[in-house]
C-alpha cells in the first residue's frame, strides 16, 4: 500500500504571542494544504493573517502547536532548501534596482544555483516557462518601472514560479489592481492549480474572489479561527456580519456565495 503524501503545509494548533504583548495574534489555528489545493485566509484588519503567513514559512516559531512544510518544521529549513519548495509573493515590495522583466525573474532560479552562482541553460528555460505561464513573455526586455500594476503582479508571480515551487504563499496579491486584472490574477493562480498541481496560500480581503475561486476558506478574527471548510460553509450573512461588524446581503453565484456590502441608514436629526 501507497503511504498517504504529507501535506505541503501543515498548521495544527498554532498558538503564537508577540513578546510584550497581552494577547495572542494567534490562538489555535489549523489548516492544511496539499497539492492541487487553493486556500484563502481572510479576516479584519488585524486578525492574524501576516503572522500566519510568518509561522507558515518559518519566520515566526508557535509557542503551541506545529507548523510544518512537507511534515518537516518551518522553522528547520534553510532559506535556500525552503526556497525550492516554497514560492512567495509577499504583500509589498520596493525593487531600487533598474531591471528588466527577465533579470527580475531571474533571480527566482538563485535557490537552484550552483556553488559558484553560473545561470544553465535550464535556468532560463525555467524563466521563460514562468514568463508564459503568467502571460508575460512579451514584457521579458520592458524595464520593470515602465510596468503596469497589473503586468508587475504578473512578473512577480513569475519570478515564484521560476523557483518551480510546489507551495504558492500570496500575500495580498491583488491589492491596488483594477477589477480586470484582479480577475486576471485569481484566474491565473487557479489555472496553475487545476493544471500544474500546485498548492497555494492565499491571503486576501476580498471575500467575493476568494469564495469564486478558492476551494476552501479559513476566516480569522483576532487571531482565531471563526470557520474554515467550503466557501458556502464558511461565508454565511450571520458570520460576515458578525466578523466584519457590518450589515451585508447574500447571494450565489455559480453555487458559490457573493457578498454584497449594504448601507447603515441612519435617522436625521434635524
Amino acid at each position: 500500500m501507497t503511504a498517504p503524501l504529507l501535506p505541503l503545509l501543515r498548521l495544527n494548533g498554532v498558538r503564537y504571542r508577540y513578546s510584550g504583548a497581552t494577547q495572542d495574534a494567534l490562538h489555535d489555528v489549523s489548516l492544511a494544504i496539499a497539492p492541487h489545493q487553493f486556500h484563502a485566509v481572510l479576516g479584519p484588519n488585524g486578525s492574524g493573517k501576516t503572522t500566519l503567513v510568518r509561522v507558515a514559512l518559518g519566520a515566526l516559531v508557535p509557542l503551541v502547536g506545529r507548523a510544518d512544510v512537507i511534515g518537516v518544521p518551518a522553522s528547520q529549513w534553510s532559506r535556500q532548501e525552503l526556497a525550492r519548495v516554497v514560492g512567495v509573493v509577499p504583500q509589498r515590495e520596493d525593487n531600487l534596482f533598474p531591471q528588466r522583466v527577465r533579470e527580475t525573474v531571474l533571480l527566482g532560479r538563485y535557490p537552484h544555483l550552483t556553488l559558484w552562482g553560473a545561470e544553465r541553460a535550464e535556468d532560463h528555460e525555467a524563466v521563460d516557462r514562468a514568463l508564459r505561464a503568467c502571460d508575460a513573455a512579451q514584457l521579458a526586455d520592458r524595464w520593470l518601472w515602465t510596468l503596469s500594476g497589473g503586468e508587475y503582479q504578473r512578473v512577480r508571480l513569475a519570478r515564484a514560479l521560476a523557483q518551480q515551487p510546489q507551495l504558492l504563499v500570496l500575500d495580498e496579491p491583488a491589492m491596488s489592481l483594477d477589477l480586470k486584472h484582479q480577475m486576471e490574477l485569481f484566474e491565473l493562480v487557479r489555472g496553475l492549480v487545476d493544471q500544474q498541481g500546485l498548492g497555494v496560500l492565499m491571503i486576501t480581503h476580498d471575500l467575493n474572489l476568494a469564495a469564486r475561486f478558492a476551494d476552501s476558506l479559513l476566516l480569522l478574527a483576532e487571531g482565531r479561527p471563526v470557520a474554515s471548510g467550503a466557501p458556502a460553509d464558511v461565508l454565511t450573512q450571520e458570520t460576515v456580519e458578525t466578523v466584519f461588524s457590518w450589515p451585508v446581503a447574500m447571494q450565489t453565484i455559480d453555487g458559490r456565495p457573493q457578498m454584497i456590502p449594504l448601507r447603515k441608514r441612519e435617522e436625521l436629526h434635524l
